[in-house]
């Protein structure tokens, strides 16, 4: 039995009775003959030629002597015993086989039903079974094949994904290099700024003594006026006796109506609080006109900037955030919904605590939303590009937004219709902000711009120049005149609208500057670049108090919350981080499936808004 089958073989084997073979007796010394020196070539020829006939006969004697193996058909019983025992109807086969012998032991079965199965039936079992072995190794052979495949697709997306790498590299190495270049620009402008700088500094100094020599020779003639003027009160008595022609008393008198240095009035009186406040509201009043550039001539529909007296409410508000927001993993996902049909760029709240919110993308249209279900309560279509920026009129009522196209929107939320366009920018506005009267509204520019337009007159009152490259953000300090803008310079301004220049500048990022903000308070400014590094400054400082690298990937927003103690960074590696500005701490709030492009805290700070290029809107609370 083989491979568990029955067959029958027969075996012939040749009679191998040593008494009937002949052997030749071959002496050990006669296998080569010896040669006497007299025999001839002939002889020696034949002699090898009988010896190699012997190996021939030897040979051809155990080729025959081998056993030889033939192989008969099976017999039908054999054949059926081997099918069932091969499909494994082991039951079936007993009762074969009891059956079978039953009857072979009767007699019952004749000579003609026993006959040998034909050889094409083993045959095909054969082949049968050499098809299976080939169907499983083809079935092996094409698993390898799949797995082979898999593979070189799979090293094929790391090529291509190392190659991608290699290439951004090779980019980032050109910037840094230009980076280097540039810097090293500037070390060599350093050496003669710093020189003016130190005759600038000589030349003050010279200024500041020959002032306090003044000073001293002021106070000097003062002290003998004041004297003086004793000297006289003294002989009053004395000289109301003489007559009436006398000069004295008249001299006393055009003495305490002449003005006196020091800020004393007339007759050497100190002036009082509430004087030197009404002096001061008058230059004040007098600034707005006083510093405009020659030639200006001012709309009669103009507004007037309020005056720098007005309280912010944040100053007052001395508790820190709330605990769930700077505990870590306090803000927790409540609500998300798809916005827009391509990234949401910005997102605004309205400024009266109404559940309102409204979002732009860069499908060309914004979208006033109602919080917190994210119900969309009206489209805003107007804009042939896509849309940066949108902020609401301290009143609520209106809105402006800007966009790709160049031009800057105001909008009626009541009738939802546009109001007005202004068309003066050049190139795209990054963003734009309602001054905290409504009455003006500053807008920024890829054109390195920045426009300030006056609502009473409708018109662009003044543009702002200073940044040499794109202007990307534009923030007014709350309850204040002050605006602050950042720019791919890699430079911060604060300007003062009213004279049209800027009044501080601050430095420190090495790296476009993609947003800024003052605090609520208004003395702290925040801000974030394209390599992810964020910066604090102190308004009365140049150099940032803190900074905290959030890299690699870009930071595209930075957010105070109310209180001025926690920051919220829209960051390009889908999280929006939480950062405590006195601890530095740092937590993360992860669900967005790409960038984050904006976020901003609500009015009590008990909730973050972002938005970003998945499309969608996360309410974090």
């Amino acid at each position: 039995m083989e491979d568990n089958k029955y067959t029958v073989s027969f075996e012939q084997l040749p009679d191998e009775n040593p008494s009937e073979y002949n052997y030749e007796e071959v002496p050990v010394e006669d296998d080569v003959p010896a040669m006497d020196n007299d025999e001839d070539l002939v002889a020696t020829v034949r002699v090898l030629q009988e010896a190699a006939d012997d190996d021939t006969a030897m040979t051809e004697r155990a080729v025959a002597a081998r056993p030889v193996l033939i192989t008969c058909p099976p017999s039908v019983d054999d054949f059926v015993r081997s099918f069932l025992l091969k499909i494994g109807m082991q039951r079936t086969l007993d009762t074969f086989q009891a059956e079978f012998f039953e009857l072979q032991q009767k007699g019952q079965l004749r000579e003609e039903d026993l006959f040998d199965v034909p050889d094409i039936y083993a045959r095909n079992q054969q082949l049968d079974d050499q098809l299976k072995v080939m169907r499983h190794e083809r079935d092996k052979y094409k698993a390898a094949s799949m797995a082979a495949r898999e593979m070189y697709v799979k090293l094929r997306n790391e090529r291509d994904y190392h190659r991608m790498n290699h290439r951004r590299v090779m980019q980032e190495k050109n910037k840094l290099l230009d980076d280097i270049k540039l810097m090293k620009r500037h070390y060599a402008a350093y050496e003669p700024r710093l020189e003016q700088l130190r005759h600038k500094y000589e030349v003050a100094m010279k200024e500041k003594m020959l002032s306090k020599l003044e000073r001293d020779r002021a106070m000097g003639q003062v002290a003998g006026l004041q004297s003086t003027l004793k000297s006289l009160e003294q002989m009053r008595g004395s000289s109301a006796q003489r007559p009436a022609g006398g000069g004295g008393a008249g001299d006393a008198a055009e003495l305490r109506a002449a003005p006196t240095v020091g800020g004393r009035a007339g007759g050497g009186r100190e002036l009082t609080g509430k004087e030197q406040m009404a002096e001061r509201r008058r230059a004040e009043a007098r600034q707005d006109v006083a510093n405009l550039p020659a030639g200006y001539v001012r709309h009669p529909k103009d507004k007037d900037f309020p005056k720098d007296r007005g309280i912010n409410p944040a100053l007052a508000n001395g508790r820190g955030a709330p605990v769930h927001l700077t505990r870590s993993g306090g803000l927790k996902l409540s609500n998300t919904w798809e916005a827009h049909e391509a990234a949401v760029s910005s997102l605004a709240l309205n400024p009266l605590g109404k559940q309102e919110l409204v979002t732009t993308g860069d499908d060309a249209v914004w979208k006033l939303w109602s919080l917190p279900g994210g119900e969309c309560q009206f489209t805003g279509e107007g804009h042939s590009q896509w849309v940066s920026s949108a902020h609401f009129h301290p009143s609520g009522s209106q809105l402006v937004t800007g966009g790709g196209d160049n031009l800057v929107k105001l909008w009626d939320l009541h009738a939802g219709e546009c109001l007005h366009t202004f068309n003066e920018h050049s190139s795209a506005v990054w963003s734009l902000q309602y001054h905290w009267t409504g009455n003006f509204i500053a807008s920024a520019s890829m054109d390195n711009t920045v426009r300030l337009f006056d609502l009473g007159s409708v018109r662009c009152r003044q543009i702002l120049r200073g940044h040499a490259e794109s202007v990307n953000s534009v923030s007014w300090l709350p309850h204040g005149n002050l605006l602050l803008t950042c720019s791919a310079d890699k430079t911060l301004l604060v300007w003062d609208p009213r004279v049209g220049t800027s009044v501080h500048t601050f430095y420190g990022h090495l790296h476009s500057v993609n947003h800024a903000a003052f605090s609520p308070k208004g003395d702290t400014v925040a801000s974030v670049d394209s390599f992810g590094f964020l910066k604090v400054f102190d308004v009365r400082a140049d150099r940032p108090k803190s900074a905290l690298d959030l890299g690699p990937h870009a930071a595209n927003c930075v957010a105070f919350d109310p209180s001025s103690t926690l920051l919220a960074v829209a960051s390009n590696d889908a999280t929006v981080k939480m950062i405590e500005v006195a601890t530095g701490g740092v937590s993360k709030l992860e669900g967005h499936e790409d960038s984050v492009q904006f976020c901003s805290f609500d009015q009590h700070g008990d909730c973050l808004i972002s938005a970003g290029s998945d499309r969608t809107v996360r309410v974090w609370n």
